[in-house]
């Protein structure tokens, strides 16, 4: 192997010109630099310089070598660079896996304290199904998972499970469905089309079963792996459709549609999924202690708020 020293002081001296200006850059005698050199071309087997007069010339090789070492002693600078970057940047990566059944909102709102730490925070959010995310968790890929649910038994992946909160659901509409109900919350579902998660998400085993448990039949006229597009075709009409009470109003505001009833029977939980037993991360820990108390709050306002609810 190209000993780097001996490379370093025949760089040095093609770029100063000569032995007598290089050792004066780098402080060290000639004879010492004319010695490093010699062994350097010794190892390589080749010529690097020529005697033309008093002044050494590269020769074709050594204007070869010296490309090399160039590009070398350039990214040598940028390593060392980034390492006194690195040393001063306090930035913590966070590698973020994202249920498809969670809504996108929900995600937000869950990362958003992190991002008010004093040490600033980096996120690589990755959303997919929580089988996937769970397969890259085992492998490090991922640090975090926010899911609607733990850790399925039968995936046999390692992982902790952290519940950071769970909510009510708000069902809505477009005001022009909504004029077309009949009754009041829940009766008023029975013959009315209904947009529902798909069995994705925890939540439409629990829609399915509060509907047995109440006689309430609606017409089922849409199934949605994306709560987002879900919502699209609520807008439009399609159907009323269910969110997290803890979104309620934000969904209301940005699909002009309107809240029709709450029900806190149909519970939606999130969890924070670790590889770790404890969340001793600072981000993990700030997103941990702001869900519990913004979810279980805006659960109870939104209750409050809905003349015709169901509890």
């Amino acid at each position: 192997m190209i000993n780097f020293k001996h490379l370093h002081y025949f760089w040095v001296t093609a770029k100063q010109g000569g032995i007598i200006k290089a050792s004066e850059s780098l402080h060290i005698t000639p004879q010492t630099i004319s010695g490093q050199i010699s062994l350097l071309e010794e190892q390589m087997n080749v010529d690097l310089f020529t005697k033309v007069g008093r002044n050494l010339e590269l020769t074709e090789t050594g204007r070869m070598v010296l490309s090399y070492a160039d590009e070398i002693f350039s990214l040598g600078g940028e390593l060392e660079q980034s390492v006194k970057t690195a040393s001063t940047d306090r930035t913590q990566i966070l590698r973020v896996g994202i249920a498809d059944a969670v809504p996108k909102s929900i995600a937000y709102r869950l990362l958003e304290p992190a991002m008010s730490l004093q040490d600033p925070v980096r996120f690589i959010c990755k959303e997919n199904s929580l089988a996937s995310l769970l397969g890259e968790l085992a492998l490090h890929k991922l640090d975090v998972i926010i899911a609607d649910g733990p850790i399925p038994q039968h995936f046999g992946v390692r992982g902790y499970n952290h519940q950071i909160g769970e909510c009510g659901v708000s069902f809505m509409a477009s005001a022009k469905l909504a004029k077309t109900l009949e009754g009041e919350f829940p009766d008023c579902l029975t013959g009315a089309p209904l947009l529902i998660p798909s069995d994705v998400s925890l939540s439409q085993i629990q829609l399915l079963q509060w509907l047995e448990a109440h006689r309430l039949h609606p017409t089922i006229t849409g199934e949605f792996d994306d709560i987002a597009l879900m919502e699209v075709f609520g807008q439009a009409g399609a159907g009323v459709f269910m969110v997290p009470s803890a979104i309620a109003d934000e969904v209301a505001n940005q699909y002009q549609v309107q809240i029709i009833g709450v029900s806190e029977e149909i519970r939606e939980q999130f969890f924070v999924i670790t590889a770790e037993k404890h969340l001793t991360s600072p981000a993990l820990t700030a997103i941990n202690d702001a869900a519990k108390d913004w979810l279980s709050s805006s659960s109870y306002k939104k209750t409050k708020a809905v003349k015709h609810q169901h509890a």
